[in-house]
């Protein structure tokens, strides 16, 4: 019988350093694996620059334009300098930042910065996944921002009103951003978004809004019954039309479809009716037969209404008020504004009525507070 011999393994270092040595000298060794590159744009300022075919910035294109990727991971993508750095001004929190030049980094808040991850990328890079006709290079993720832990800025504080705005489904993201717009230059103290309202940090929206964001409280996605608990007490809800104050209990029964219900005024925090769901947006007028709305007094928007505080309601272009606007008017005594048009003119659009509104509520409690001042100062002796 023949044996085989036995094989004396080496250990495995030994092994390494002869499969090494015995490589052919053509033979390229495995390549290390990628260093980041990182640059500094300052003291403590570090910014990495994106390796070809980085798809991070592909990403943004979900957050933007994908409302349930934005709920789930509690993002929004906020694009050139201005909103950037409104939003950084205010406390946003700023997790990501592409730019495709250093001298964008020095127009922004420094010490926002330092805690962000900046990437620097390719202004072609930018141009093909943004928006804008004329990018600006600058395209920031931020955490979804929550109004109770931002700070507005001083001089939007100090001009505020005990002014609120209410918008019923408001569903055009164009109209939204411009509403948003009006509301912060007439000083609103706050303003409140039903269900049924199209997404505030939809891009078209915050584009729209040129910063309005991040310059007074906007509370979205509220159902009607939570709608009184986010108002101050005593509040008077008004809900703007364009109806004729003449023909009120006319066009109440015959284009809403419904009875007549007396206005009775209570408490504005007690929970408004509402119907389980909103009406989808092709439902026609005949969805809503059946539903009582109560009389509101009428009467045109320039003439007094405002008392401290008030809200105004202004309705979506497609559907207009909704029943549950009405009930909340009426739960608080409010009224019916109504904004006179050309007979034949259907209706205003819904941005440009609330300006209209909003600006002469701000007219009307300036000369309220200025009476009441002067009041004080120079007191009737009887």
């Amino acid at each position: 019988l023949r044996r085989s011999p036995v094989r004396v393994l080496p250990p495995q270092k030994e092994r390494d350093a002869a499969a090494e040595a015995q490589r052919s000298p053509r033979e390229p060794s495995p390549p290390p694996p990628p260093a980041v590159e990182r640059s500094s744009a300052g003291p403590g300022l570090w910014y990495e620059k994106a390796a070809p075919g980085d798809r991070r910035l592909g990403k943004v294109v979900t957050i933007a334009k994908s409302k349930k990727f934005r709920d789930h991971h509690g993002k929004v993508l906020l694009e050139g300098h201005r909103l950037i750095k409104d939003a950084l001004e205010a406390g946003a929190v700023l997790q990501t930042l592409f730019f495709s030049t250093v001298g964008h980094l020095k127009e922004l808040p420094e010490a926002e910065l330092k805690r962000a991850n900046l990437v620097k990328v390719k202004f072609e890079d930018i141009k093909s996944w943004s928006d804008l006709v004329t990018p600006q290079g600058l395209i920031g993720i931020f955490s979804k921002p929550d109004h109770a832990k931002m700070s507005y800025p001083a001089a939007q504080l100090t001009s505020s009103l005990p002014l609120l705005l209410i918008c019923d489904n408001i569903r055009d993201p164009g109209n939204l951003g411009t509403i948003l717009r009006s509301a912060a230059g007439a000083g609103c103290e706050k303003v409140l978004l039903t269900k049924g309202c199209v997404d505030p940090w939809e891009p078209k929206v915050l584009r729209a809004g040129m910063g309005a964001h991040f310059r007074l409280p906007i509370v979205a996605n509220l159902d009607w019954e939570s709608v009184p608990s986010n108002l101050p007490a005593g509040v008077q809800v008004c809900v703007a039309d364009n109806k004729d104050p003449g023909a009120q209990a006319e066009t109440a029964s015959v284009s809403r479809g419904a009875g007549r219900a007396g206005s009775a005024p209570g408490n504005p925090k007690a929970p408004v009716k509402s119907k389980p769901k909103a009406a989808p947006e092709h439902e026609d007028e005949e969805g809503a037969a059946g539903v009582c709305i109560p009389e509101l007094a009428a009467q045109c928007y320039y003439e007094n209404w405002t008392q401290t505080p008030v809200a105004v309601v202004i309705g979506g272009e497609t559907h207009g008020l909704s029943p549950d606007a009405f009930h909340l008017a009426a739960s608080t005594g409010g009224k019916r504004l109504v904004i006179p048009v050309v007979p034949g003119v259907d209706s205003l659009n819904s941005a440009i009525a609330a300006g209209i509104v909003l600006f002469e509520g701000k007219r009307q409690l300036l000369r309220r507070h200025k009476q009441e001042d002067e009041r004080q100062k120079f007191p009737v002796v009887g």
